[in-house]
């Protein structure tokens, strides 16, 4: 089993089947948090939804195209966060999260996403690492801003939410820049 101490509190494990209740769980507990943002709930209404997905990161790990962890806090799975894809050809990074409601304000994603920036730049060799978040998603674009990655742009209509396509800002940092810091 692969966990990452971040700090006394915090930890990065790799998902496993075995996390599927407890990822179920929080994920529907959140259901209209998360809903606002991400477009997968409506598409994750039973265990077995949940399980499927971890089946699909775990073979993503295995074919070295993905890493997702669970984030531990205080013991306590309490979202999820990695590498939702990684170009090799690019030496890119891109990093997704969700954090469970209630969890928020603790500082746990912005330090997740440093973490999971350092460990591509470090361990992995990468170039370069991207997060996007919905335009509008102004508590998800807080977390590269306080990072000091650069906003690249905006793709328009990146996004189909239910209902309605958002635009998503694409932040992005390069190994020289964060090795300045």
């Amino acid at each position: 089993m692969f966990i990452h101490k971040i700090n006394d509190d915090l930890s990065l494990k790799l998902i496993e089947l075995r996390d599927s209740e407890r990822v179920f769980e929080l994920t529907d507990k959140s259901r209209g948090h998360l809903r606002e943002w991400l477009p997968w709930l409506d598409f994750t209404t039973k265990l077995e939804d949940t399980t499927e997905f971890i089946k699909g990161c775990l073979k993503g790990f295995a074919e070295n195209k993905s890493l997702n962890s669970v984030i531990l806090f205080k013991g306590e799975i309490v979202g999820v966060a990695g590498y939702n894809n990684v170009n090799w050809s690019n030496k890119t990074a891109y990093i997704g999260y969700w954090l469970g409601e209630g969890f928020q304000g603790n500082g746990i994603m912005t330090a997740v996403a440093k973490t999971l920036t350092d460990y591509a730049f470090d361990e992995l060799g990468l170039n370069k690492v991207e997060i996007r978040a919905a335009v509008g998603n102004k508590k998800s674009r807080g977390i590269p801003e306080r990072l000091n990655f650069v906003n690249e742009g905006c793709i328009r209509q990146a996004e189909w939410l239910y209902d309605h396509y958002v635009d998503h800002v694409v932040y992005g940092v390069l190994a020289e820049e964060w090795n300045e810091k």
